[in-house]
């Protein structure tokens, strides 16, 4: 068999091997952060957040009909889009370690110019240990299971690649051409779905000088690295955003100026590219411009590819459901490409977080499609700072991230003190690389502590007697550093041997990494952990991997005689290397029997009435619910509102469209009052009566009619709308919303004839999404369910928690004031204990299912939900019921499949009240025990960092939470013995053992107290 053939075989059986672990361990559902919005697209065709990814939707579009019309298993039909994808980025990389590897080999040693069996046996084990390796690195597996756009983005990066090296071995100047448009046509695709793709220009365009010049040079060189970055600006800038945004300069010019109809000027701008490239096409064709010729060919071919992005503005006219942004037009098309909505983060020059503005600099205008011409409606603006620097890292001026910048670089808290270059690098180099890059590359390749957020790495040496909590994590895996010391043998054995084969390499290894961490500069802290992001350059790493077993290879010749054994010996001592990734990685991938994602969404919407209006904050509270309805078709009567969206007039315009079962939103302000650039920001007068109360429906009528009464003159031209006052109110007819029969039975005499509400305090203004929700309070008149999740009642500056009424996981807006109860809201007992019997945990009650501290935190959530529902009945004097509850909360959500959280105390406390006090015994010992353990583990190990701090706080808090429960219990016995003493019948038998008894109880709970107070006196200091 030749090793062409034998190549291609193995490489599609190691595809294999790939496909089957992704397909096993892929989440069957749709997982957290943007997998439930991209299923939900891609299964409609929609627009997602800017970029957009119109190819992965395409794709995904296509998958989600083998579900053949089962909803339900959509989600898993779209996550195999990432399984292959995934899949096929390790078959493209075998073959891409084997055209590299052979450099290593040396010539074909056969008599017949072939390879011999021991070359062929070298270059098979290496490349299927290095793309093993890659298979189950944590980063990559992780992107491999869910419907992400990252698996796809690997593909394309792995296949460029591939080309590129395949590109390298053809001798035929036709056939490189082909190749070289074959690569142009990918890239433009991967347009389509992430832009990673481009980073390994540079690296391509080094292996296209190595083998046009014989005789590379050092300036040589420098100029195929700035060509090649000038081609991916030229892509990035000219061609991604750069034609859309002429096209629209040529379009506002063409109606606004000339006066011609919509679309004018983008017919003929395209009439000018194509005509343009058909031209130079030509003219290269008739004057044998080689060079040109394939350059404008593979323009078209990018173009071809980038054409996918015509989904986006055809959908968006479409007015689909999920329609962000609403990039209908040219206009709103290039803010969308963009990325604006996000703002930009300064790269080579700019401020720090100290640095004080000097003034307003404007640019040019912003301007939006109107009833016959483009309007212009706001002005570019960005500031000008004092204190620049090059290679600005420490640029936030927002509070919390100057104290993390702060903390991390150890600065004096003198308010007069400002940061300089040094501080600026050493930002640089801690955090952004230390922190969100090496850290990440040594999770993949050394080992990983655990799934919690800022999760350290781990050295082989790491202490293997941690406790349970901590040892039993599943993403805890060591790999003593076996695939990193690989990998730095392969890395120096090519380099010694194949310097330009390194150079394409490294290239690959840094453009995908270090440049892309100074590329990003990331703040100092992020909602998530961002490793998928390097996954190109653990791609080049595990390349070096495999390259590694060829270097051991080469090593053993001075102990293994046969040559034909020192590949099989080599690659099966290096098998060890991925063999000890794939067993130790595979409990924390495997994503089966995992639902919650899914069922935390039911849940919510679950706990709506029909027809109701449900606030949200983030993504992971928005986008699964997006996932449920549009998928599954579950509770379409819901409106589920993003407060974040709300600030946009876009956004408030779908509002007013009938989605599905729900109703269009009851507005009273018009466009013309929530327009972009109008009323973005409402001010507080400062003059304003602290007491004050404005009629609410008044106010908004002033607003919509822009009342001179509140209207304050801002710049030259403008005029901003102002509040009198933070105080609201509106009256409430009262028995007509007792006949609604929304109100709770038995607090019928608790509704109110006026809700008086307002800002939280201490705010001086309130946003466009504030004003909207005033908005709707003013006009819905209770016909219309209002409900707050946690995130957006905790979040949104007005301040209606003294009116929340908590019905499961979402709070109700009623006219009644809530009653305190040591949480947000007050619990409707009869409605919310309806609601949970329709709540689903599949998989939470399954000890052999994996949930990462995403998961984990959502179980908290909803054990506090039935701790506040058993604390209202036993307030109400029902311990019957409250029993039930925290026995049902037990039963779904168990310690031996997710463990006790900072929530647990509070069961603790409510157990014994109850006169559970076994159950209640049994969970503090066991929370105890566990912080106690974690404590004594991290601070007796010197772990106390940044991996450990937030976690150490809550173990405190833990044992802070037991410790105040035994006091308390103590000095209850104490009352209970005193009390006893004091009766007549002290000398009866039933009252002495009552008062033994109690004493027991005294004793205990004291010697717990003790106990806990002793272990918070140990530890506090050395945590703080």
């Amino acid at each position: 068999m030749s090793f062409k053939k034998l190549n291609d075989i193995t490489g599609w059986i190691i595809f294999a091997v790939a496909t089957v672990v992704y397909a096993m361990t892929a989440e069957q559902t749709a997982s957290f952060w943007d997998c439930g919005e991209f299923i939900a697209v891609s299964y409609k065709l929609m627009v997602p957040h800017p970029p957009g990814a119109p190819l992965f939707l395409l794709v995904g579009r296509l998958f989600s009909m083998l579900a053949m019309g089962d909803g339900l298993q959509v989600g898993y039909w779209v996550n195999m889009v990432s399984v292959l994808s995934s899949s096929f980025t390790i078959l493209f990389m075998f073959w891409s370690i084997t055209l590299l590897g052979r450099k290593l080999v040396g010539p074909p040693e056969a008599t017949d110019g072939t390879y011999s069996l021991a070359q062929q046996l070298t270059l098979l084990g290496a490349s299927t240990i290095g793309s093993l390796a890659y298979t189950f690195s944590d980063s990559f597996w992780f992107s491999a299971a869910e419907a992400e756009v990252y698996g796809m983005s690997s593909f394309f990066t792995a296949f460029v690649v591939w080309a590129m090296l395949k590109w390298e071995t053809l001798e035929d100047a036709v056939d490189e051409n082909k190749w070289l448009l074959l690569i142009a046509y990918m890239m433009g695709l991967s347009i389509g779905v992430h832009l990673l793709n481009l980073v390994t220009l540079p690296a391509m365009g080094l292996v296209y000088y190595f083998k046009k010049y014989k005789t590379p040079t050092f300036l040589g060189i420098v100029a195929t690295l700035l060509m090649s970055l000038v081609i991916i600006a030229v892509i990035m800038e000219g061609i991604i955003p750069g034609l859309p945004t002429l096209a629209g300069k040529l379009e506002v010019m063409f109606v606004n100026s000339f006066g011609l109809p919509f679309g004018s000027g983008i017919i003929l701008f395209i009439a000018l590219c194509l005509g343009g490239l058909v031209y130079g096409i030509r003219y290269s064709l008739d004057h044998g411009k080689t060079i040109l010729h394939t350059a404008l060919m593979s323009l078209v071919f990018i173009l071809i590819g980038y054409s996918s992005y015509s989904l986006i503005l055809i959908r968006s006219n479409a007015n689909p459901p999920i329609d962000e942004n609403n990039p209908e037009d040219i206009i709103s098309f290039v803010s969308y490409l963009r990325r604006e909505q996000y703002g930009d983060r300064p790269l080579f020059f700019g401020r720090t977080f100290k640095s004080e503005r000097l003034e307003t600099v404007y640019g040019d205008s912003v301007f939006r499609k109107g009833k016959n011409r483009y309007e212009s409606y706001d002005i570019k603006m960005t500031m000008a700072y004092k204190d620049n620097m090059l290679l600005p890292r420490i640029y936030s001026q927002t509070d919390d991230h100057a104290k993390l910048y702060q903390s991390w670089l150890n600065l004096p808290q003198d308010k007069d003190y400002r940061p300089g270059m040094g501080d600026n690098l050493k930002f640089l180099f801690t955090y952004q690389m230390g922190h969100m890059y090496f850290r990440y590359f040594l999770w993949n390749f050394a080992g990983r502590d655990g799934d919690d957020k800022e999760a350290a790495w781990l050295l082989p040496w790491s202490p293997s007697d941690a406790p349970e909590e901590i040892g039993k994590n599943r993403a805890r895996d060591n790999f003593y550093m076996l695939p990193l010391i690989l990998g730095l043998i392969g890395m120096f054995y090519q380099l010694k041997k194949d310097e330009k084969g390194f150079s394409f390499v490294g290239m690959l290894f840094v453009l995908t990494g270090v440049a892309l961490v100074v590329y990003m500069n990331s703040p100092p802290t992020e909602p998530r952990e961002r490793d998928y992001i390097y996954v190109g350059s653990y791609y080049a790493f595990a390349i070096w991997i495999g390259l590694g077993v060829i270097a051991v290879a080469d090593a053993l010749k001075k102990l293994v005689k046969s040559a034909v054994a020192r590949p099989i010996i080599a690659a099966a001592l290096c098998a060890i290397v991925p063999l000890l990734m794939g067993v130790k990685g595979w409990d924390n991938h495997n994503r089966h029997g995992r639902f919650h994602s899914v069922d935390q969404a039911r849940n919510t919407l679950a706990s709506c009435a029909p027809n109701a209006i449900l606030f949200t904050g983030g993504d992971n509270d928005t986008f699964p619910l997006w996932y449920v309805q549009e998928v599954e078709g579950f509770r379409t009567d819901v409106r589920v509102i993003v407060l974040s969206y709300f600030n946009t007039d876009w956004y408030i315009d779908q509002m007013r469209r009938k989605v599905y079962k729900s109703e269009p939103l009851p507005f009273s302000l018009e466009w013309e009052n929530y327009k972009s650039g109008k009323n973005d920001v409402v001010y507080i007068d400062p003059q304003a009566n602290e007491d004050r109360a404005l009629n609410l429906k008044k106010y908004l009528g002033y607003v919509k009619t822009n009342n001179p009464a509140i209207m304050r003159p801002y710049g030259d031209n403008e005029m901003l709308t102002i509040s009198p006052s933070r105080l609201f109110t509106v009256p409430v007819d009262s028995a007509g919303v007792i006949a609604k029969g929304i109100i709770p039975k038995g607090m019928e005499s608790r509704v109110l004839k006026q809700l008086t509400f307002g800002l939280r305090k201490g705010s001086s203004t309130f946003y466009k999404s504030d004003l909207m929700i005033l908005d709707l309070i003013a006009n819905f008149n209770w016909d219309r369910p209002i409900y707050f999740n946690n995130t957006s009642a905790a979040t949104t500056a007005i301040d209606v928690r003294d009116y929340l009424f908590m019905e499961g996981m979402a709070y109700r807006l009623l006219p009644v004031r809530a009653r305190g109860q040591g949480g947000m809201g007050e619990v409707s007992t009869t409605v919310m204990d309806e609601n949970l019997k329709k709540f689903q945990f599949r998989g939470f009650d399954n000890p052999n299912v994996y949930h990462d501290e995403e998961y984990r935190k959502f179980a908290a959530n909803e054990r506090n939900a039935f701790f506040r529902l058993a604390l209202q009945f036993y307030e109400d004097g029902n311990d019957q019921k409250a029993k039930e509850v925290l026995d049902y909360s037990l039963k779904s959500i168990p310690d031996a499949s997710i463990a006790y959280d900072y929530y647990m105390p509070q069961y603790v406390r409510l157990y014994y009240f109850l006169g559970e006090t076994e159950k209640a015994k049994q969970i503090a010992e066991t929370m105890g025990k566990r912080a106690e353990d974690n404590l004594k583990f991290v601070v007796d190990n010197k772990l106390i960092n940044y991996s450990y701090a937030d976690r150490a706080q809550l173990w405190l808090y833990t044992v802070n939470q037991l410790q105040d429960i035994y006091t308390s219990l103590a000095t209850r016995e104490q009352e209970t013995i005193t009390q006893l003493r004091q009766t007549p019948q002290i000398n009866q038998e039933g009252d002495t053992k009552k008062i033994n008894e109690a004493e027991a109880r005294l004793k205990f709970n004291k010697e717990r107290a003790s106990h806990f107070n002793a272990v918070l006196e140990k530890y506090y200091p050395a945590v703080q």
